[in-house]
């Protein structure tokens, strides 16, 4: 198991942060061209901390759309941003579970083809794709529909431990586990209360771990911390929360 932060765009945050951790899970895409990021900066940062990349690709653009060219210019920007990925040794991209309308049942076909595509020219940059669940928000794909495109199109899943407890309660959390487990390669960790409040340290919120323990007990893929903070003593601690959690026996 791997074990890292999510750092967003920042390099500089990268740099204040990383130290002590396994991996750092960079934002690219979203408002910032990765051309402008400085790749040797960011390549040192990382080998001083001996620590590997994964990316995250944009959070705002969606997946698929009913419309056909809007579709493929999706496909080929998020080409474009995971041949820099690969350039960079990212091991990893992280993409959300989005469409123009989860709700309508004739775009999920049209949703399989585009991650399908996607992952293809991932997988030709050297790069493994990880789709994430995001159905708490309005444009993210139900845990269970999630789960069946991601298992139809044979892609690895981010699971979002708190995206999943802010959609259906720690209940969802172990349903998604038992039924899709197998296709998780990628863990973002995190608290968070029903009220709303998520992105916590581990421990400040209501999640149950324990469920995350009885099935991904022994994981061997990477993790990413995702608590909103650039305090390294609290991400640490969330880490080796993470860490009791993942190592425990089922």
């Amino acid at each position: 198991m791997q074990l890292g932060l999510t750092v967003g765009d920042s390099l500089e945050r990268t740099e204040r942060t990383i130290a002590g951790f396994d991996l750092a899970e960079l934002s690219i895409g979203e408002g910032r061209d990765p051309t402008e990021i400085d790749a040797d900066r960011l390549e040192t940062i990382l080998a001083d901390a001996d620590a590997d990349l994964c990316v995250h690709l944009p959070f705002e653009q969606v997946v698929v759309t009913p419309v056909p060219e809007i579709n493929d210019a999706i496909v080929d920007y998020l080409s474009r941003l995971l041949g820099w990925a690969g350039e960079v040794g990212a091991e990893k991209a992280v993409i959300h579970g989005t469409a123009r309308n989860p709700h309508d049942t004739d775009l999920r076909p049209r949703f399989a083809d585009q991650l399908a595509a996607i992952a293809s020219t991932a997988d030709d940059a050297g790069v493994e794709l990880v789709v994430e669940n995001v159905g708490h928000q309005k444009r993210g794909y139900p845990l269970s529909v999630l789960g069946d495109l991601a298992r139809e199109t044979e892609t690895a899943v981010c699971f979002d431990v708190g995206h999943a407890y802010m959609e259906d309660g720690d209940d969802g959390v172990d349903r998604f586990l038992s039924s899709y487990g197998d296709l998780v390669s990628h863990l973002h960790v995190h608290d968070a209360r029903r009220r709303g409040d998520t992105h916590l340290p581990i421990g400040a919120g209501e999640i149950d771990y324990g469920i995350v323990a009885d099935h991904l007990a022994g994981f061997d893929g990477t993790v990413a911390i995702e608590v909103f903070t650039d305090d390294v003593p609290l991400l640490r601690d969330t880490a080796r929360r993470a860490e009791a959690t993942l190592e425990a026996d089922g």
